[in-house]
């Protein structure tokens, strides 16, 4: 048998990974079907490349001795299929940028200024609830750059060779709940006035049905709680049947309302992610602007803004950021993050309240300037 990339693929998952069973999930294949793979691999090069333990799979010298030639190749090959792949995306007219995102009111106005900046690129959408899957993809050559949350709590798997820029360092997410709910008179909504609510999450959203059960579970309280996608539950929120989690840049319709959680307990890290970073910086700002448009669109949210004693970070940090984990918060301090509604899935198109006027926003300076009103072509 000869060896191929996909062999030498394998094998590097299996070293990374510590176990054929995580290794199997990782590549997509069954476990089995991984076992007789290596099982072959080690009868073609002559000896055992892994020690199976109790504990895992660990190389062999000969397994450690073919890995360090297998890396080199298998990067190679993805960096060759990477580049043909961003040159098949080439057109006549210019080029395609392949944009990829979990679901954000700030993709219309991202959109909207990338045509703007770029006349000859023409900038394509892949929407998926998986900020994980995005990254996969950025990292595969599918799209260039993808922007996507992390939830507190739930680390994202970073390809090693992607780079990433900050955002909002932790964007609190919210509630939503019927307009006539007794808790939508509050500024800020107590948890315990949800106790005896069912909540609605979409559990294919990385991290999310665990940062809000763990919230739940903290607070002591034991609601139900239903899988259901974004979409589906933000309808089932106007009839008082749920309530989920939203990001706070929603916009809240006639029949429901969107408001805080008191001391986010729940929130997200939003990053810009591509394969160099270069491609970051060229679409970071439009993006940003498109963002803080969205926030002063948003009652809630610019009011929340507004209420804090500095802006959140909108900036990149020095180096790509490392995954965070919920902090302790001491008793009567405000915590910070939130998962989202309309989830990061699926976001129903809001309807603008015209008659509410726009709170007084950070500005990125750090200074407080007022937000200009929305633009009249409709961006969300």
């Amino acid at each position: 048998m000869d060896l191929e990339v996909r062999h030498l693929r394998a094998l590097c998952a299996i070293a990374d990974t510590g176990s054929l069973h995580k290794a199997a999930r990782a590549l997509g294949v069954a476990q089995p079907t991984l076992s007789t793979q290596l099982r072959r691999i080690e009868q073609a090069v002559g000896g055992r490349l892994f020690t199976r333990e109790r504990s895992g799979c660990r190389p062999t010298p000969l397994g450690r001795f073919l890995l360090g030639r297998a890396r080199p190749l298998v990067a190679e090959m993805r960096a060759l299929v990477n580049d043909t792949r961003a040159a098949a995306a080439r057109t006549c007219d210019g080029t395609q940028l392949l944009i990829g995102s979990t679901a954000s009111r700030a993709l219309p106005g991202w959109l909207r200024r990338l045509r703007l900046r770029h006349p000859g690129t023409e900038p394509t959408l892949q929407m998926d609830v998986s900020p994980n899957a995005l990254l996969g993809m950025v990292a595969d050559g599918q799209l260039d750059v993808a922007f996507v949350h992390e939830v507190e709590g739930s680390p994202l798997r970073f390809p090693a060779e992607l780079h990433s820029r900050i955002l909002v360092e932790r964007e609190p997410q919210f509630v939503a709940l019927a307009a006539d709910h007794p808790a939508a008179a509050h500024r800020t909504v107590p948890l315990d006035a949800l106790a005896d609510d069912r909540w609605m999450v979409d559990a294919t959203v990385d991290g999310e049905w665990d940062a809000v059960c763990r919230v739940l579970r903290e607070a002591d309280l034991n609601p139900r709680v239903l899988h259901g996608d974004y979409l589906t539950a933000y309808t089932l929120v106007a009839t008082g049947e749920v309530v989920t989690v939203s990001q706070p840049t929603t916009s809240p319709r006639p029949d429901t309302a969107v408001r805080p959680l008191r001391g986010d307990p729940i929130g997200v890290r939003l990053l810009l992610v591509a394969r160099s970073r270069p491609e970051v910086d060229a679409v970071f700002d439009d993006l940003a602007a498109a963002y803080w448009e969205a926030a002063a669109e948003s009652p809630a949210y610019a009011r929340w803004l507004a209420d804090r004693p500095a802006p959140p970070p909108r900036t990149a940090l020095p180096a790509d950021p490392p995954p965070y984990a919920p902090r302790p918060v001491p008793a009567g301090a405000l915590p910070g993050r939130t998962p989202r509604v309309p989830g990061h899935g699926q976001v129903p198109t809001p309807q603008r309240n015209p008659g509410t006027a726009l709170d007084r926003v950070p500005s990125p300076a750090g200074s407080r300037t007022p937000l200009r009103s929305p633009e009249p072509d409709g961006v969300r």
